[in-house]
């Protein structure tokens, strides 16, 4: 149990958990669940956080395979720009370890956007708050759970 399943249990939302061994040199979190649970890459979406220029955090999720466009993302969140958050404002808002961060169930509620890609999916897969295991659920779902928007964000 982490804090984003019992986030989705307590709102009755149906989903699914994917284990898998997480090997401690993988550089990329998001592709390494990929290749472990044999899944597209498309399917598959990390969980980033980034900081606009007047201090807010938010939640940018989109595919493993792609880059995030922080102009894009500044723009939906009306701001004029936007960075990378540092790893210790991450892990202090989210409560969650880098490589294992989710957006669903973070210690602070974040604004939150999705890639609009995400939209053409049935099922798609987000960390399930540490390293080693995803949730696979809806686009839908994700977005009711963190009260998300779906946006271009690559």
């Amino acid at each position: 149990m982490t804090p984003a399943t019992k986030m989705l249990d307590k709102a009755k939302i149906p989903y699914r958990l994917h284990e898998y061994q997480h090997d401690a040199n993988a550089g990329a979190y998001g592709l390494e669940a990929a290749e472990k649970l044999q899944l597209p890459l498309e399917w598959v979406f990390k969980t980033l956080v980034a900081e606009l220029d007047n201090g807010t955090l938010v939640v940018a999720i989109i595919p493993v395979d792609k880059k995030l466009n922080l102009k894009q993302l500044a723009k939906a969140a009306k701001a004029k720009k936007a960075a990378m958050a540092a790893p210790e404002k991450v892990q202090r808002s989210t409560g969650y370890v880098l490589g294992g961060v989710s957006p669903i169930g973070q210690k602070k509620r974040l604004a939150t956007f999705i890639d609009e890609s995400a939209q053409q999916l049935a099922q798609i897969y987000v960390s399930g708050g540490r390293r080693g295991l995803d949730i696979e659920l809806t686009p839908t779902a994700l977005q009711d759970v963190t009260q998300a928007r779906f946006v271009s964000l690559v």
